[in-house]
């Protein structure tokens, strides 16, 4: 890697040791036609010059874990640096994230996914097929149901559509949902024919994470996609759409170390933070600390992932 890596995690581990948990970065998955989505190249890099000032703490203790990151242990994660994407690329760059997703899986750690765009989960998810089957929690403002859009089936308006096919996920809960986006009736309907359990940002409000976590199997394998835009804009103003009345900060924090807790984090990606509309590295922060908060949960898991 050329560039910082998050926390200034190293890129291998000495000896033997096999990481719990590896980072990569990805700024493209499926652009869709006549649409800029360039900004999105910075995003990775951006959320790990953020987490590198805090990269001498690591030892330290961190009250949203209630310990030092790693629990006393040894450091367990790496950062593999960044899969080479291109917005004019859509088959190289799913090709590519599926690969090095699945080849993580095979050294029995848990992928985390830095950056780009709102379609990268969709290579991502599909490189669970043989270590299903998984559950899906979503935090995000909307529901990403749509079957196709400007004639593509692979953009980000479409990544819980297709995850709803694969054969090895098992469910999903929605989390964070409000406003409007891109769902029309048809999308909400297939969604709840599918079985999708829906949970809005005022439900979570009103009732705490538990209205979400609740409907996780006891002992689930749990793939967590985050879309920033599932936070509320004044703590993540970096995103494509910006809309009030999102998670906060420790709602989000609570659903990472919930599902941790309720069942077992096997996948986390974190994606649409778009540098150009940042606000004084706010987002870029924000994002780098519930990155730390994944790798946290996924320490207290114990063991190696299944």
């Amino acid at each position: 890697m050329t560039q910082p890596s998050f926390l200034g995690l190293p890129e291998r581990l000495a000896g033997e040791q096999r990481p719990r948990a590896v980072i990569i970065g990805a700024g493209h998955g499926t652009t869709y036609p006549g649409k800029d989505s360039h900004g999105y190249a910075r995003a990775a890099d951006e959320i790990r010059a953020a987490s590198f000032e805090d990269a001498a703490l690591v030892a330290h203790w961190d009250f949203d874990l209630g310990g030092p990151l790693f629990d006393g242990g040894p450091i367990s994660c790496i950062d593999s640096g960044n899969i080479p994407t291109a917005p004019d690329d859509n088959p190289g760059n799913r090709a590519r994230i599926e690969a090095t997703t699945r080849d993580i899986l095979a050294l029995g750690a848990v992928p985390i996914l830095i950056g780009g765009d709102d379609s990268v989960p969709i290579p991502f998810l599909a490189a669970f097929a043989g270590h299903g089957p998984i559950w899906i929690l979503q935090i995000d403002a909307h529901i990403d149901w749509r079957d196709e859009r400007y004639g593509e089936r692979l953009g980000f308006s479409s990544p819980m559509r297709r995850a709803s096919e694969m054969g090895h996920v098992a469910g999903m809960v929605q989390v964070g949902l409000r406003s409007v986006g891109s769902a029309r009736v048809e999308e909400i309907e297939a969604a709840r024919r599918y079985g999708s359990r829906f949970v809005t940002a005022r439900e979570v409000h009103a009732h705490g994470v538990e209205a979400a976590l609740r409907h996780i199997p006891e002992g689930a394998r749990v793939v967590i996609t985050l879309d920033c835009d599932g936070l509320d804009p004044g703590i993540m103003p970096a995103v494509a759409s910006r809309t009030p009345g999102g998670l906060t900060y420790t709602q989000a924090i609570d659903l990472i170390a919930g599902a941790g807790k309720r069942g077992r984090i096997a996948g986390f990606d974190l994606v649409e933070l778009y540098p150009p509309a940042d606000i004084d590295n706010l987002s870029a922060l924000t994002a780098a600390r519930l990155v730390v908060n994944a790798i946290g949960a996924i320490v207290r898991q114990g063991g190696q992932p299944a």
